[in-house]
């Protein structure tokens, strides 16, 4: 049986602009739940209600009972854009969300070594930002979201501004990190393709006030394959619903 660790229940609002309308859904342990929308849907301010950096203008985001908050839950948060510290090194960069939290030395250490070793950046330690690659940068933040053992880990389109080919062995590395973590992600994005490949549920977002449309469960096997019949299939069947007027 599935275990829910967030309930969202929520509208909001920016002065006279309504962005989410009477959304619900809830968010169970340890799924790869996908929000998958239109540019410019509320997709970013549903990331920031979940991580507790807004507050909805009716209703609530709760996590076990209690109203969401980065004081209180352990949330991590992987923007679009490389977030590395110019100044920092790789190793600095990661145990920074250890160090905030006070964390003793040799757990920094272990934990580290075990997230740097995770997402394949052994023996790049004291390499700053300038040296490394897009996908590298990326590495370094989903690192440093899992460093502190996440209870909810948000996505916020993280591989939007990267190549195709840097994109899909991104989603490749995402998956076979989740798969040995098991936390609960939420990820955000506007590809379908994207969406198919990594969810184990799918949300669909409406334009503008955005509302859901539509949910999926996606069972297919992993790893996926992107051109099997079946991927095919849902990937069709969501994007005729992401697609679908509203009148």
């Amino acid at each position: 049986m599935e275990k829910e660790l967030i309930d969202v229940d929520l509208s909001m609002k920016f002065d006279s602009l309504s962005v989410l309308e009477n959304i619900r859904f809830k968010v169970h342990e340890n799924e790869f739940l996908v929000i998958v929308g239109p540019s410019g849907c509320g997709k970013t301010t549903m990331a920031r209600l979940l991580a507790g950096l807004q507050k909805p203008t009716s209703g609530h985001v709760t996590m076990r009972g209690e109203s969401i908050s980065p004081k209180v839950h352990n949330i991590s948060i992987v923007f679009q854009e490389p977030s590395c510290i110019p100044w920092r090194t790789l190793w600095d960069d990661i145990t920074m969300g250890l160090v905030i939290k006070g964390v003793d030395q040799s757990a920094i250490k272990k934990r580290a070594e075990e997230v740097i070793k995770l997402v394949g950046l052994d023996g790049f330690e004291e390499y700053f930002p300038k040296q490394l690659s897009g996908g590298m940068k990326q590495r370094v933040a989903i690192a440093r979201a899992y460093a502190t053992n996440p209870d909810l880990l948000l996505m916020d389109e993280p591989f939007g501004h990267l190549d195709a080919q840097t994109r899909y062995l991104m989603q490749i590395e995402i998956m076979r990190i989740w798969e040995k973590e098991k936390k609960t992600v939420v990820f955000i994005t506007n590809n379908i393709e994207e969406a198919v490949y990594l969810a184990t549920r799918i949300i669909v977002f409406s334009k503008l006030p955005a509302r859901i449309k539509a949910e999926y469960r996606i069972e297919l096997p992993r790893p996926r394959k992107l051109t099997t019949p079946e991927f095919l299939g849902v990937r069709s069947e969501v994007t005729e619903q992401c697609e679908v007027v509203e009148r």
